[in-house]
Parts: C-alpha cells; sequence; structure tokens
C-alpha cells in the first residue's frame, strides 16, 4: 500500500508555518457546520470541546492525557505507536513508550501494516488542563476547535483525490497543536509506463557512470596528491642533510684557521 502526507509522510512536527496557518480563519468553518449538525439537539455555545470534536468528525477518538509531553524525536520515529490513539481507550504508558532498537524504514511491513489499521480514522489528545479551562471557557474551546479543524483541513487538501486520510492531533495546555501525525492510502494509485521506466532506468545508469568516473578522478587526484607530497618530503629531506653537511665544513673549516 502507498502512503503519503505532508512532510515526513508519517508524521511531521508543527512549526510556526502551521501556527500561523490555523490562525486565519478560525472563527468560520467550524461554527457553520457544527451548528448546522446540532440544529435542533443543542446551541454551539453550550457544546463541550469533545461534542464540538466529534460533531465535526463523526466517529472521531476522543482522550484526555499529556500525550503533548512525548519527545517531539520519539513522537517522529515510524516504530512510535501512533496507532494506539485510534482506539476508544488508550493505555497511558504510550506516554513513555521508548525505542528498544534502530528506526524501521517507512515501507517496512510492520511499520504500513500499522498505518493500515488508522485509515480513514481521526483521533485528538487533550490535556486535562486544558479540557478544564475550555469548560470555563467556551469561547477558548470554539477557537481551539476552529484551529484545529483548519489544520485538519488545509492537511488533508494537499492529497491527491481519492486517498483516504487519517489523522491525530496532540493539543498542549495552551490549545496549540504540539504533535500531529497523518497518513493516506487507497485511491488510484498507477505506476510508471513502460517508456518512463525505461527513462528512469537509464538515467540511474547514466547517474551510476558518473559517479564511477568522478570516483575514479578522485582517486587520482589522491594519488597524485600523495606522490607530491612524498617528493616535497624527499626534496626537504635531501636539503636539510645538504645544509648540515655544509655547516659542518664551515666549521670545520673554521676551526683549522
Amino acid at each position: 500500500m502507498d502512503f503519503g502526507v505532508t512532510s515526513k509522510l508519517w508524521e511531521y512536527g508543527i512549526n510556526n508555518r502551521t501556527s500561523a496557518m490555523t490562525e486565519k480563519n478560525i472563527d468560520g468553518s467550524f461554527a457553520e457546520i457544527a451548528a448546522a449538525k446540532a440544529a435542533g439537539q443543542k446551541n454551539i455555545a453550550g457544546m463541550s470541546f469533545k461534542d464540538m470534536w466529534q460533531t465535526r468528525f463523526p466517529g472521531a477518538y476522543y482522550h484526555t492525557m499529556d500525550a503533548y509531553k512525548i519527545p517531539q524525536g520519539t513522537w517522529e520515529r515510524y516504530d512510535f505507536p501512533h496507532e494506539q490513539f485510534f482506539n476508544d481507550n488508550v493505555d497511558e504508558s504510550v506516554l513513555d513508550w521508548k525505542p528498544t532498537g534502530a528506526e524501521p524504514k517507512l515501507t517496512d511491513k510492520s511499520v504500513q501494516s500499522r498505518i493500515d489499521t488508522t485509515l480513514g480514522k481521526k483521533a485528538i489528545v487533550v490535556p486535562p488542563a486544558l479540557e478544564e479551562k475550555m469548560k470555563n471557557d467556551p469561547a477558548l474551546a470554539q477557537k481551539v476547535m476552529a484551529k484545529v479543524e483548519r489544520f485538519i483541513v488545509n492537511d488533508e487538501a494537499t492529497l491527491p483525490p481519492g486517498r483516504i486520510y487519517s489523522c491525530v492531533v496532540i493539543l498542549d495546555e495552551n490549545g496549540e497543536i504540539a504533535h500531529a501525525a497523518g497518513s493516506s492510502g487507497g485511491g488510484n494509485i498507477v505506476g510508471p509506463t513502460e517508456a518512463e521506466q525505461r527513462q528512469f532506468e537509464a538515467e540511474q545508469a547514466a547517474k551510476k557512470k558518473r559517479h564511477e568516473k568522478y570516483a575514479k578522478l578522485n582517486e587520482e587526484s589522491a594519488l597524485k596528491r600523495k606522490m607530491l607530497e612524498q617528493e616535497t618530503d624527499r626534496r626537504y629531506f635531501k636539503g636539510s642533510i645538504a645544509k648540515q653537511a655544509a655547516f659542518k665544513a664551515y666549521e670545520k673549516n673554521i676551526m683549522e684557521l
């Protein structure tokens, strides 16, 4: 299966560019969609953040824990168990997860198998402190929800049509996106044509030939430098011997006077 999302395909850190992006138009999209879906049930102003999230993304998972404390380097590994967040219950041991070996490649079967289980799903993890803040400040809850929605919508929009998208968003205590991981799969994936494959192989062969040529030139250049250094050392040594002989002859002549 082929997977792909913004940045490193499976995971990406959230930087200033993302923050700037999510701060734009944060009050329109969610308010309209959530209000429409919640019509006849409850006013959006009275909805909890969890209700907002699951109204906007039906079936999405909601968890409360301090996952933002997971180190970025750990979060970005392909063997980090991101898939645990796409379940009704998450074992808090995931917060202390540590790698036990070298990081596998994205193409590793175990990595692809875990990603496959998340396709089409969404999850969010909210710190208890932030959840409490949003309970007491509905405006903050709406602002955070709009920010998260904008991030997800913009990220999913970068994918080719027909791809199945999934993501997990981790919030910090201030309602900012601390971590996020996304994946995509499915859709119509077309491989290269026979002509394109031949061209690719020819280009690779040409690159290999150039590399071998440059490697040979570098080897010859290194050999020439070594020979030049040896010749310089030899001349210096001979010059030093000649100088010593001349000095000794001079001393002898002085003593004979």
